[in-house]
């Protein structure tokens, strides 16, 4: 977890020095008062995730700070210390507040035995927050299913991004071409892997939830904030911020976004306090962010800070070789999870799968198999299980003026080289024009550009 900021508060210089000195060498980064009044000072300034605080202290006692502490921040870790301890006191302590409580003298073994627990109380707090959000499997780059050219050139320039230090990436992308798998397995692929991945689609709260999602809040900064909040940015400091639909966010979040990547810094709603993080950006959205900008919803500049690195993944109608990985890979998937046994698909609904235009993509296909495998009960799936839409497309071809009588050689022959022939000749015919060649088939033009490819043609 990142460096833990710890505040001392003690009139004795030589106290104060003892913990920069043991608690520096594990790490922290420790900051020092000789008074309430300084410290509460500093802590407002630096917000620290653990305070050591004495009890006799200049014009104001440690048990009085106590409570001022904890209205700035509920979730301060405050570690009471008195020369003069009594039960009586440290009840008081822990009441008001305090963490734990230790007299002096002491060794600092004694301190570190409590800080270890603090630091794995607050461990346990952000793996609570993020796991809420956060309970995908650990993706990475070969569990995304693509064999296709144009899939090969995704991955291998996302592998690229992941292990290089690039702070933004921009992923475009219609809605269901995976834009999420994408961002976790950058993520999960990079030196960040160990530290925090948080999400949120920026098109499901309003800008005033959205702000206090991504930034925080203080204690009474609207209505509604009864207690101090620490945002996803704050949270993931070390990781990924991964932001879907970008471009529904308004003018105002976005100036405070363009601030995050520019400056590392950020202050939460309601507070004046400048907060350093070091995250990666991911931004995805399924728009146009350049027609945005024209039309004033989007800024212009942070639209080229975000695309340093930019990625678009394919609608699935322009790579439809991978439709036969991706079916098989979702049965694969429903047979473990329905307890079924399903072996593959016919040929004759492969092939209506094959020439569906797939205007949801990856995840109208699984939704498609996820259903024909709940409703089949042969050993391979049938046409009949999908929906209309989808079946409506296999029609027969009207063929009443068409010769269909060929006779098949003594000696067999290649489907293969027969579809290959038939689609050239039919190309020849129509001069190259896929349009009307694809008519003349009876097949969609997004299909005819897949055998051609498939066939070299």
């Amino acid at each position: 977890m990142p460096d833990l900021k710890t505040l001392v508060i003690d009139d004795e210089q030589l106290i104060c020095w003892s913990f920069q000195q043991n608690l520096g060498k594990r790490g922290h980064k420790v900051y020092t008062a000789s008074s309430a009044e300084e410290g509460l000072n500093i802590f407002k300034k630096v917000l620290p995730d653990i305070v050591f605080l004495d009890n006799k202290l200049p014009h104001m006692q440690g048990l009085e700070l106590i409570e001022l502490l904890k209205n700035i921040n509920e979730d301060v870790y405050i570690v009471f210390m008195s020369a003069y301890g009594s039960v009586e006191t440290a009840v008081k302590a822990v009441k008001s507040g305090a963490y734990d409580y230790i007299n002096k003298p002491f060794d600092f073994e004694e301190i570190y035995v409590v800080l270890d627990k603090i630091i794995q109380k607050i461990k346990c707090r952000n793996e609570v927050q993020l796991l809420r959000r956060n309970r995908s499997e650990h993706l990475v780059f070969k569990h995304i299913i693509g064999q296709s050219t144009e899939m090969k050139n995704i991955l291998n320039m996302a592998e690229v991004i992941s292990r290089s230090q690039a702070t933004t990436v921009l992923l475009l992308g219609e809605s269901g071409t995976g834009k999420d798998l994408l961002a976790r397995a950058i993520h999960n692929e990079s030196l960040r892997n160990t530290k925090p991945f948080v999400t949120i689609n920026c098109a499901s709260l309003p800008e005033t939830l959205l702000e206090s999602e991504l930034f925080g809040h203080e204690k009474g900064a609207f209505t509604d904030a009864h207690r101090q909040k620490k945002g996803l940015f704050e949270i993931a400091d070390g990781g990924t911020v991964f932001l879907d639909e970008i471009g529904e966010t308004s003018l105002a979040v976005q100036v405070k976004l363009l601030n995050i990547i520019e400056n590392r810094v950020f202050r939460r709603v309601g507070g004046t306090v400048d907060i350093n993080i070091d995250i990666r950006i991911i931004a995805a959205t399924n728009q146009d962010l350049q027609e945005l900008i024209h039309l004033k919803k989007f800024r212009e500049d942070l639209f080229y800070r975000l695309k340093v690195f930019q990625l678009t993944l394919p609608p699935l109608r322009e790579h439809r070789e991978d439709i036969p990985l991706l079916i098989k890979f979702f049965i694969e998937n429903f047979n473990n999870q329905f307890r079924k046994s399903i072996k593959g698909i016919t040929p004759a609904a492969e092939m209506i799968l094959m020439q569906y235009d797939w205007p949801g993509n990856v995840r109208e296909l699984r939704n498609v198999v996820e259903r024909a495998v709940l409703l089949e009960s042969g050993e391979y799936l049938q046409a009949v299980h999908f929906p209309v839409e989808i079946r409506k497309q296999d029609q027969p071809l009207d063929t009443k003026n068409i010769n269909t009588w060929f006779e098949i050689p003594d000696e067999g022959f290649s489907l293969y080289e027969l579809e290959k022939e038939i689609i050239k000749q039919t190309l020849f015919k129509t001069k190259n024009n896929q349009t009307k060649a694809a008519k003349m088939m009876g097949i969609s033009r997004d299909a005819l550009r897949y055998k051609i490819k498939k066939y070299r043609i």
